[in-house]
């Protein structure tokens, strides 16, 4: 049993995002107690367990069997993420998982499988939900300011992989979960699942734009699988039962691109919620609102939505957020949300995006 007055005792497996972002903010978490750390290679981990006064699992075994760790975020590439977190939750760990949760939707529901047997706690850093001016657009529609939605557009055009001279890595590889769905798509669905409901269907088309590019460890020029383009056209079906079309357009090679940019149009009211900051998702954000014709208007969140402490990397005020209502589900044995229900519901959509390019066909979602 988890004492609800005791920090959740943690370990991060994974050392990129990991160490950047929810090392620092789990430091700072009430909830949270970091005891270590695991990566595949010894001397990175060395490197972070020193610079961080953190225990090393020299072996992912050694760690899922550790009986002090309660929880472990796994911020791990995608590839691995699946095979380790099956043996986390089968050594009864809680997970936070970063994004896309796993290479595809079966594997989703077999983590969801063996967690209800579990009865644990697996969340999903869907870390938008967690931004201040998300979710005062949340709040906005929630409270009908806009009625019933009846048109969105999302453009996330972004530069991080439009230099070609960027080395092959594993962002290049399809079958590794590389690509700008899984960067930006499985955000993209979330959130629009999030704000307005699931997605009926679709009809994608994906392109690879820098079809090749230099392997730094086999020396040799390889040929980039994955996908650095999506556009989508999807019909969402809103509480109402109405099918609202929404356009989302991803990009991860558009040079001096205007970043993101959420249009929603309803009957009663328009919002945008936009930033052109590329390297932070929550400085740089603004969030405007027009009612019944007036003109738009910037919002402000609420106060009770501010961050009680905000770093100089944007990124870790709200995964801090997303890992306190991890945390929270574990001491109180509620579902978490974001959760493997939400991860499921994004992957879905990332997995027909793909059909529906390779086929050439509109697809409905089970």
């Amino acid at each position: 049993m988890i004492n609800k007055y005791k920090r959740i005792r943690i370990a991060i497996a994974g050392l990129g995002f990991g160490e950047s972002v929810h090392i620092p903010a789990s430091l700072s978490n009430e909830n949270i107690e970091l005891v270590g750390l695991w990566h595949p290679r010894q001397d990175r981990l060395e490197e972070a367990c020193k610079k961080h006064n953190l225990c090393a699992y020299e072996t992912w075994n050694g760690l899922v069997n550790d009986p002090k760790i309660e929880g472990i975020i796994i911020a791990t590439p995608p590839a691995p993420r699946f095979e380790l977190a099956i043996q986390a939750i089968q050594a009864g760990k809680h997970l936070l998982l970063e994004k896309p949760t796993c290479l595809n939707a079966y594997e989703v529901m077999e983590l969801q499988r063996n967690a209800l047997k579990k009865n644990l706690q697996i969340a999903v850093d869907y870390e938008y939900r967690a931004v201040p001016l998300f979710m005062q657009a949340k709040r906005i529609i929630d409270e009908k300011k806009l009625e019933e939605p009846y048109f969105l557009k999302l453009d996330w055009l972004m530069s991080s992989r439009a230099n070609p001279d960027r080395p092959w890595n594993w962002y290049s590889d399809e079958n590794s979960g590389g690509g700008v769905l899984g960067a930006l798509g499985t955000h993209a669905f979330d959130m629009i699942h999030w704000l307005i409901g699931p997605t009926y269907s679709l009809s994608s088309i994906n392109s690879t734009s820098i079809k090749e590019r230099f392997c730094p460890l086999s020396k040799t020029t390889k040929r980039v699988t994955s996908e650095d383009v999506s556009i989508s056209q999807l019909q969402i079906k809103s509480i109402h039962n109405n099918l609202i079309p929404c356009q989302i357009n991803l990009s991860a090679v558009t040079k001096q691109s205007k970043g993101f940019n959420l249009e929603i149009y309803g009957k009663n009211g328009t919002l945008i919620l936009s930033s052109d900051n590329q390297k932070d998702y929550v400085h740089g954000f603004g969030l405007w609102f027009s009612h019944k014709g007036e003109v738009l208007k910037n919002i402000q969140p609420d106060s009770d939505l501010a961050f009680s402490k905000i770093w100089t990397d944007g990124r870790i005020a709200p995964v801090a957020r997303i890992q306190n209502w991890w945390a929270q589900s574990i001491k109180d044995g509620t579902p978490v949300i974001p959760g493997l229900v939400e991860g499921l519901a994004s992957q879905k959509v990332c997995d027909k995006v793909k059909e529906s390019n390779l086929n050439g066909i509109k697809i409905e979602i089970d």
